[in-house]
């Protein structure tokens, strides 16, 4: 009878006596971000930069330049600026966290759920600060990229002329191309199709692809046919090349310097304040925008069809 006793601990019941070893939240919507860690950031006092630009026409450098070498006289005149600069206003992306006290009190070993919850907030604003650089209506890089930038695929997939074709347009020590990685995909298949296979470099810690010297960074915040994650195999989107800093007269990321309760650059997180039934309340904002200097810090090849696959027999 004892021994019967003693094989009655089975799997199920042992699982239940059992310590298990948990992870924290684990959010696969999470990216790394680099178009974050990669752009420049500016930090903003008053929340509006003004991007003063020279006038296009002849100034006096330009008529310095074209001068006969063998006239003597000095060109005169002065430098004139836009009448009515671009502003650029920082956009504010807010969300509040309701937590219960109970929980956090009762559950918050062995990780701490205010910590947990606002950690996942934080990344979930992040996530949609990047996309708004890329996207906004306002701000975002596709919407504000010149014309005269703006480049069609030859073929509708991306082939090496076309990257080729956007370094023609922001020539002047480009930072990085931009693209979602079934567009990278796409472009690595066409290099290996040529036999110029597309060599790495490192760049914010991680490894990328490159072009010319020029890395390839991947973000899922470049829709294909405006999905982040679409289930056809086809597709069209847009490749971005961007040159980065202030001091380049590139696109920079602009963010508002000294919040109350900062947390990152650009985003605070404030109690609000427990109310009657126990529950915490925080507001969590991030104030941001994005200014391109010049019209040649950015180009985009757009309608980019990342479906095309090739057998090799």
């Amino acid at each position: 009878m004892a021994e019967k006793n003693l094989n009655a601990l089975g799997r199920d019941a042992a699982y239940q006596l059992a310590n298990v070893t948990k992870t924290p939240p684990q959010y696969g919507a999470l990216t790394p971000k680099w178009l974050a860690r990669i752009l420049e950031f500016k930090g903003l006092e008053t929340g509006i930069y003004r991007v003063n630009k020279v006038v296009e026409g002849e100034t006096p450098l330009d008529a310095l330049c074209s001068q006969d070498p063998k006239k003597v006289e000095i060109p005169k005149g002065y430098i004139e600026y836009e009448s009515k600069p671009r502003e650029y206003r920082l956009s504010s992306i807010s969300t509040i966290i309701n937590i219960d006290t109970k929980v956090s009190d009762v559950y918050s070993v062995p990780y701490n759920q205010v910590n947990e919850q606002l950690a996942l907030a934080i990344e979930s604003l992040k996530e949609r600060q990047e996309s708004q650089i890329v996207n906004s209506d306002d701000y975002g890089l596709l919407k504000n990229a010149a014309d005269s930038q703006r480049v069609q695929p030859r073929y509708g997939r991306p082939m090496p002329d076309d990257l080729d074709e956007l370094l023609t347009k922001v020539w002047k020590e480009p930072s990085f191309f931009l693209a979602h990685p079934r567009a990278i995909a796409a472009f690595e298949r066409e290099c290996t199709r040529r036999g110029v296979p597309p060599v790495t470099v490192n760049a914010a810690g991680g490894t990328f692809i490159a072009w010319r010297g020029v890395p390839l960074i991947p973000t899922d915040k470049l829709f294909v046919d405006g999905l982040k994650n679409p289930k056809a195999k086809t597709g069209k989107t847009n490749i971005l090349l961007i040159r980065s800093g202030e001091a380049k007269r590139g696109v920079i990321g602009l963010y508002q310097a000294g919040l109350p309760g900062e947390q990152s650059r650009g985003l605070s997180v404030r109690f609000r304040g427990i109310d009657d039934d126990g529950v915490a309340s925080y507001l969590l904002s991030v104030y941001c925008s994005a200014a391109v200097l010049a019209d040649d810090a950015l180009a985009v090849l757009e309608d980019v069809e990342v479906g095309d696959y090739y057998d090799y027999d």
